[in-house]
C-alpha cells in the first residue's frame, strides 16, 4: 500500500455502522409552543411535558407517542408468564399500572400502548424504549423471578420477558 494517503482516503479495514435513531423522534425542533391535538402534551422549552394551563396560541403537532399509538409501531414490549403471575396477575397488573402512570406524570412520552393475552402470558407494548426495563426490574424486586432483557439497536426496540 505504498503511496496510499490514509489521512485522506481513511483506512478500509474499519466499518463503522451509523447509529440508527428513534425514527418518532422529530429530526428538527418544532416551534414552540406545540400541543398534540390527541393527548394535550406541549411542546416548550425543548421537550414535551403537561401543562396545568394550555397555552392559547400553539401550533398543532402530534406527538411521538401518540404517533406510535396511532401506527401501533411500539418501541418496547414486556411479556409476563408463569403460574406464580397466574395466581397473582391482579396484583402485578395494579404494580405495572402504578409504575407507568408515575413516570408518565414527569414524562408524557411513556405510556402503555396496549395490553394482550397470548396463550398464558400477558404481552404489553409501550411508546417508549426504556419503561419496559423500568417496569420489568419493579416487577423483579417486588416478586423475584427471571427477568430477561433483549435490546435490539437497530431497531431502536426493547424486549423484556419476566416469568416466575
Amino acid at each position: 500500500m505504498a503511496g496510499k494517503d490514509v489521512a485522506k482516503h481513511g483506512r478500509g479495514d474499519r466499518l463503522i455502522k451509523e447509529r440508527i435513531h428513534d425514527p418518532y423522534m422529530a429530526r428538527t425542533k418544532l416551534p414552540e409552543p406545540s400541543i398534540c391535538p390527541d393527548c394535550k402534551a406541549v411542546f416548550g422549552t425543548g421537550r414535551w411535558q403537561w401543562m396545568t394551563e394550555l397555552p392559547t396560541e400553539a401550533n398543532e403537532q402530534l406527538c411521538p407517542a401518540c404517533r406510535r399509538i396511532r401506527d401501533r409501531v411500539p418501541a418496547g414490549f414486556l411479556t409476563l408468564g408463569g403460574s406464580f403471575f397466574k395466581e397473582h396477575r391482579e396484583e402485578i397488573v395494579n404494580l405495572i399500572h402504578n409504575k407507568v402512570d408515575s413516570e408518565k406524570r414527569q414524562h408524557p412520552m411513556k405510556r402503555i400502548m396496549a395490553m394482550e393475552e397470548q396463550e398464558d402470558k400477558l404481552v404489553i407494548t409501550f411508546t417508549d424504549i426504556h419503561l419496559p426495563r423500568g417496569v420489568g426490574e419493579a416487577i423483579e424486586r417486588a416478586y423475584e423471578g427471571s427477568l430477561d432483557l433483549h435490546y435490539e439497536p437497530e431497531a431502536s426496540i426493547v424486549r423484556v420477558t419476566w416469568e416466575r
